[in-house]
């Protein structure tokens, strides 16, 4: 049995989809499909079936897939070992990030990283902090930069940098020439734009209006800030961002307002507990600001 027949086999099994698993590894298809065949013809076993939404592990596939990534786990760490004797920091990192993470840059942090080590395989793939939980939860990623509240069960967190949320609106909408703070409450009538609920910041928004007793109205959600900038400028409806984003070129002439009270949108650096890191997962973290460590 090869290693690269199971690398082919959890991605399969962890994208659901043939096609995607194909993209992630940078495979043919054919290619992908016919290294799965193999490893079916050597266990005796069909390893997946056809769904209406691509393919799903059989049984023995279920069986199978616990035992693949305990195998690759100890063939990484196995490679490990053998590059820290040569003093070399090796392997893959899989790391996942949000877009614009204001002052934390995890793409910073991870450029100056692969600099100092270059032997490591640094592969990057951004989506919002709850997709990316999950993801270091399933064993798909090795490190992720999140934002808003909490962690998931059996990851660890450190707090990289914090700023205020604030509401972001148009130059002609009723509240673009206040001056003082505005209360949750006082926005109740008022219509939003915000990215999907995956995203830290839509989060750390929804549980903030929710304490206050607030029930907003979204009109549009999205998945790229600067398209929801874009919709607060052309009056589709106001936004409650971090304040970093409302820096940004792309929200010039737009006006922002303090809420009457914090509402904090925090970025942190998660990995997998209790698992021990591996040898690029520790030499990032030493790269990154010492804050508070907890426990999701």
């Amino acid at each position: 049995m090869e290693l690269r027949h199971l690398e082919h086999f959890v991605a399969v099994a962890e994208e659901g989809n043939v096609t995607r698993a194909a993209a992630r590894l940078h495979l043919a298809q054919s290619g992908l499909s016919a290294s799965v065949r193999a490893l079916e013809r050597e266990l005796g076993a069909e390893l997946f079936v056809r769904t209406a939404r691509g393919v799903e592990p059989t049984e023995a596939g279920r069986a199978l897939l616990r035992e693949a990534r305990r195998t690759l786990d100890s063939a990484a760490a196995a490679r490990e070992a053998v590059a820290a004797v040569r003093g070399v920091v090796g392997g893959t990192l899989r790391v996942g990030t949000e877009q614009c993470m204001g002052a934390a840059d995890p793409f910073g942090a991870l450029v100056e990283f692969g600099a100092r080590h270059s032997s490591v395989d640094v592969h990057v793939e951004q989506a919002g902090s709850a997709v990316l939980l999950e993801r270091l939860r399933q064993g798909r990623l090795d490190v992720a930069f999140v934002a808003g509240p909490g962690g998931t069960a059996g990851s660890r967190l450190r707090a990289l940098a914090r700023e205020p949320m604030v509401l972001l609106c148009a130059p002609g909408h009723r509240l673009a020439g206040r001056a003082e703070a505005v209360d949750l409450a006082e926005l109740a009538e008022e219509v939003f734009v915000d990215l999907g609920p995956h995203w830290g910041s839509r989060r750390v928004a929804d549980a903030a209006f929710g304490a206050a007793g607030v029930r907003r109205a979204i009109a549009m959600q999205l998945d790229d800030v600067h398209k929801l900038l874009e919709a607060v400028g052309r009056g589709v409806g106001v936004a409650f961002v971090p304040r970093s984003v409302a820096d940004k070129e792309q929200a010039g002439g737009l006006r922002w307002l303090a809420p009457a009270t914090e509402v904090v949108w925090e970025v942190s650096v998660a990995w997998p507990s209790p698992a021990r890191p591996s040898a690029a997962v520790r030499a990032l973290l030493s790269s990154l600001p010492c804050g508070g460590d907890r426990s999701g």
